[in-house]
């Protein structure tokens, strides 16, 4: 029997919410839209979505699932002829939808000859929502009134600021040191990046006015003076960075001024005086869900510096993917970078069925560092363990006790996904990992994550039981086998603490904490790496990510905290809590007015704010298949969160920033249509 062509071929699905007493629903549809009937075949379909492993389906059977990839059956002997509709109802999923981001991103149909068919596939619709999809950054006009006399974010420390002057047609930088000069470089390249065709950066004979450059002592690192006296303008700093930041503040200035010379001047007289009231400004980016290539990340690079943030958490590994070249290794990158039919790790998130994917190269991954320390950011890698391991462990098995029997859970669906704390061979193999890791990046901070680690985690392992035997006891050991098959429900796991699995990854994080220290090196963690209260407070710091009481309670235990709630500065969640909006809600939503004027330090003492290293916003990137539905979700938040980590709090004004945004630059230039 013949195969339809793939255009003839279209997937439909549909959440029907409950209501009136009546279940959720989730349907799906194959419609035959040719004329060739079509048999011997499964429908697979992967989203954020998930279906629950005890769901009740009708209309099929599941035959595969792992996580958010699910293969359905269609019945025995069943034909789906030319212009009928195959319906499958799902009844059953891991959490309800609430967005049109959370149904099935792709799907495509497994012929039993092992070929593929990708099918067309709408976003999800809601069966109470007809409003039209979102997608795109959403821009605020800037007004033609405008608050404040130039356009500024971060908003300085101190702006006085006097007379209009003609705009002049660019800069043309001139330093005294080398410091100036490679700031001067680094300006130019960051607005090539992100202005091309503006031209910012001139030669004097090209009309530009001279900046120039001067060394001062008596600056913070990141600290400048930025003074208009006529036709003479000066930026002084003590450092690289300095000077950067003094050039972007006058770009920003310049831009303001051309694109809208109604409600901004460019200044003829006056000065700003500027610092950043934190030291830790950063953004997390999650590669493991959907892959981001060089150049992305180069480019998201000048974003960051554009706004003054500072620090990039670079999340690279997960369930989902390994994303770094690692030499001793070879097999984290020829397996665990790619998905795809029949592949160690099956198509996921949005994935194709043919092999998709990638990692960055150790000369990528160098490339990128100098890129980013050029623009004023530091790289924090994340190498995410014990947990969030699985596709780790399809590449390198034997961080797995071979005699562990039964399965674990974790919160996003993966079934043993914890590399084993109890074999000798894993330290082995992490130590070599991070060694590499520590040749890539010389900022000399090593993220190990430490999150989520599945409450029943290694229950079915001897080997981890005969550890926790040793340092807990029998009564212990004895329990903790009792969690085998156990499934965590909740983000964080909070039933962990003081439990057999916590106790084992303390375990873990002391004798790796202990190894990195040996190398120079600050471990950072989630903040589930405070189990325990094994790691040296000293060289480690923790990122935050439930709530403001819990950071200030980890403060107050004398952990260094980067405060980073999911609630709000978690940039998946959506702006707002409708279906036509992208996104994920199960920490809630947060719209940029929400994240601008949240206070990330509120009910702190005095002595907790001591820990604060600073504020990230984290982008996880399940729901970010299409590059419109990032900008939408990343911005104008990021800025938003730009200027709290920059601004004095009693300099912040929501309208000042709304009027601004606008200018600020998007990562894909996609708007709301």
């Amino acid at each position: 029997m013949s195969t339809p062509r793939p255009k003839t071929l279209r997937l439909e699905t549909l959440w029907n919410p409950p209501a009136d007493g009546k279940e959720f629903s989730y349907i799906l549809r194959l419609k035959n839209l040719g004329t060739e009937p079509l048999s011997n075949f499964s429908l697979c379909v992967s989203g954020p979505g998930r279906v629950d492993p005890a769901g009740r389906v009708e209309g099929a059977t599941v035959s595969q699932r792992l996580s958010n990839f699910t293969e359905f059956q269609p019945p025995a002997n069943f034909v789906l002829g030319a212009g009928e509709t195959w319906t499958i109802s799902v009844y059953a999923l891991s959490w309800q939808f609430r967005h049109w981001t959370d149904g099935a991103t792709s799907g495509y149909l497994a012929l039993s000859d092992g070929s593929t068919i990708v099918l067309t596939i709408e976003p999800t619709r809601s069966s109470v929502s007809n409003a039209p999809l979102k997608r795109g950054a959403e821009i605020y006009p800037v007004p033609v009134n405008a608050p404040v006399q130039v356009s500024i974010i971060p908003w300085p420390n101190h702006v006085a600021v006097t007379s209009r002057r003609p705009l002049p047609a660019g800069f043309a930088p001139q330093a005294q040191s080398a410091e100036g000069e490679a700031a001067s470089r680094s300006f130019a390249a960051l607005v090539e990046h992100l202005f091309a065709v503006e031209g910012i950066v001139r030669s004097e004979a090209e009309g530009a006015v001279p900046v120039a450059l001067k060394d001062a002592a008596g600056f913070g690192p990141e600290a400048y003076r930025l003074s208009f006296e006529g036709e003479t303008i000066t930026i002084k700093a003590s450092s690289q960075t300095g000077f950067l930041y003094g050039l972007v503040t006058l770009g920003q200035i310049w831009r303001g001024a051309r694109l809208h010379p109604g409600a901004f001047q460019f200044p003829a007289s006056g000065e700003i005086i500027d610092e950043p009231s934190m030291g830790w400004r950063g953004l997390h980016l999650d590669v493991a869900r959907q892959f981001y290539g060089a150049a992305e990340v180069k480019k998201l690079m000048a974003v960051l510096a554009w706004n003054k943030l500072n620090r990039f958490h670079w999340h690279l590994s997960d369930d989902e993917a390994w994303r770094v070249e690692i030499g001793a290794y070879p097999a984290l990158t020829e397996i665990g970078a790619w998905r795809g039919h029949g592949m160690a790790v099956p198509p996921l998130l949005g994935s194709s069925p043919a092999r998709t994917g990638g990692y960055y190269t150790k000369a990528a991954i160098r490339d990128i560092v100098a890129h980013a320390k050029s623009f004023g950011v530091e790289i924090v890698p994340e190498i995410d363990v014990p947990g969030h391991c699985y596709a780790m462990l399809q590449a390198i098995p034997e961080l797995r006790d071979p005699a562990e029997v039964g399965s674990y859970y974790s919160v996003q669906g993966f079934p043993d996904n914890c590399i084993n704390p109890a074999r000798e061979k894993t330290y082995e193999i992490i130590e070599t990992i991070l060694s590499e890791l520590i040749e890539l990046f010389p900022f000399k901070i090593i993220h190990l994550g430490a999150d989520e680690v599945p409450l029943g985690a290694w229950s079915g392992s001897p080997e981890a039981l005969e550890r926790l035997r040793s340092v807990a006891g029998d009564e212990v050991a004895d329990a903790h086998a009792k969690r085998l098959n156990v499934v965590t429900n909740t983000h964080g796991a909070d039933d962990i603490h003081g439990s057999g699995a916590a106790i084992l990854q303390a375990e873990f994080l002391n004798r790796v904490q202990r190894f990195l220290a040996s190398k120079g090196c600050i471990t950072g963690g989630w903040e589930e790496a405070a189990h325990g209260d094994v790691i040296d407070k000293a060289k480690s710091y923790l990122c935050s990510w439930r709530n403001v009481e819990i950071s200030a309670e980890l403060a107050e235990r004398g952990y260094e905290i980067v405060v980073c709630p999911g609630q709000v500065y978690y940039l998946d969640m959506a702006l707002r809590p409708d279906w036509d909006e992208p996104g994920a809600s199960w920490a809630g939503t947060s719209d940029a007015e929400k994240l601008y004027n949240f206070d990330p330090i509120g009910g702190w003492t005095a002595s907790q704010k001591q820990k604060l290293l600073g504020i990230q916003a984290c982008i996880w990137s399940e729901p970010m298949t299409d590059r419109a539905v990032f900008d939408r979700l990343v911005f104008p938040r990021l800025s938003a969160l730009a200027e709290t980590g920059w601004t004095k709090p009693s300099s912040k004004s929501w309208e000042r920033f709304r009027a601004l945004a606008g200018l600020m630059p998007l990562l894909y230039g996609l708007q709301q249509s």
